[in-house]
């Protein structure tokens, strides 16, 4: 397999229609399905609040867990600003046991991307007195891995007894070692090693020492690496868009390039004050995809690969994007379905 990549998997935002949720979270739960019989590694979803995706990660893989087997189930990522730090911890467990331990779950901090008066109506406006930093990750970790929060002790309630645990339950072990953090920096790339997660990155990066995405993206990776505590075995993902135009239709070849036409000009320099850089889409048959993806040092150096899927795109057009991942994309790289 081409560098180190050893896991396929597809990142789905879960579209529905205003008037019809349901039909939308129906579609995206039998793609999971769909792409555990094609023997893709791992389905993951977006996390949107506001918008027309899923808000309740947790509820949606838990959901997932009991139409698959075996694939992982992650999310890239959870902004923590909307979050309890302990519900979020307890949820994320309850879920990770009913999949029988295959939650991958991606987290992110920062202030919410809302206007103010916006943010204050839907978090109240104490939560500019949270902690939205990295301290916050390091409370949901510590609950997560059953860090002592109390102890033992007995509740009397008229004449009833229940017993309190020391730590947030449920407990599922193994699930601290499968949290990610979304990362575009050479900041973040820096704590989430010396954290100990495992670190996803995506289309988005800030431009820092380079303009070059793949090679500002290649320093995050291997800062990232160097503070971890397993160093170079540490876990590293990527999610892109990746168009593949074999099999497709005339017309959805014709869509595709339009898409990407349209997203082109916003990746052929650094956005705004934040200097934000964008990757270029990659749209192409099997043999451009692949040579696209051995020619980039970031690709190169990941394990995973998370192909996004458009929001805007049908069912069916995410169905052969995910088809393709799995029939073409993955063997030209070397990968063998998990059947």
């Amino acid at each position: 397999m081409t560098g180190r990549l050893r896991k396929l998997g597809f990142l789905h935002i879960v579209p529905f229609r205003r008037g019809d949720p349901a039909t939308g979270l129906e579609e995206a739960l039998e793609l999971f399905s769909y792409g555990e019989e094609l023997g893709l590694d791992g389905g993951w979803i977006r996390t949107r609040h506001l918008q027309y995706g899923v808000p309740s990660s947790a509820v949606f893989l838990a959901a997932a867990a009991q139409r698959t087997r075996r694939i992982d189930l992650g999310v890239a990522v959870i902004p923590t600003v909307y979050e309890s730090p302990l519900r979020l911890a307890e949820d994320l467990a309850t879920a990770d046991l009913l999949s029988g331990g295959r939650l991958q779950p991606g987290l992110s901090v920062g202030a919410p991307r809302l206007p103010d008066d916006v943010a204050d109506r839907v978090l109240g406006e104490r939560w500019r007195d949270e902690d939205v930093s990295y301290g916050r990750i390091e409370r949901i970790l510590g609950f997560i891995r059953g860090d002592a929060v109390d102890r033992e002790r007995e509740i009397g309630l008229g004449g009833v007894t229940e017993l309190s645990s020391d730590r947030v339950e449920p407990h599922s072990p193994g699930l601290a070692s499968r949290l990610w953090y979304g990362g575009g920096s050479l900041r973040s790339a820096q704590w989430a090693g010396s954290a100990g997660l495992n670190l996803l990155v995506s289309n988005i990066s800030t431009a820092e020492d380079s303009e070059l995405f793949s090679e500002v993206q290649r320093q995050q990776i291997d800062l990232f690496r160097s503070r971890h505590p397993l160093g170079d075995a540490a876990t590293v993902g990527k999610g892109h868009v990746i168009l593949p135009t074999d099999n497709a239709t005339a017309e959805q070849r014709e869509r595709f390039a339009a898409y990407v036409e349209t997203r082109t000009p916003r990746t052929l320099a650094p956005q705004g004050p934040g200097r934000t850089l964008i990757a270029r889409d990659i749209i192409g048959s099997t043999a451009e995809i692949v040579d696209a993806i051995a020619g980039d040092a970031a690709f190169t150096a990941v394990d995973e690969l998370l192909l996004e899927l458009p929001f805007s795109f049908s069912a069916e057009d995410q169905r052969h994007i995910v088809r393709e991942l799995a029939t073409s994309i993955g063997p030209a790289l070397g990968w063998t379905p998990k059947v």
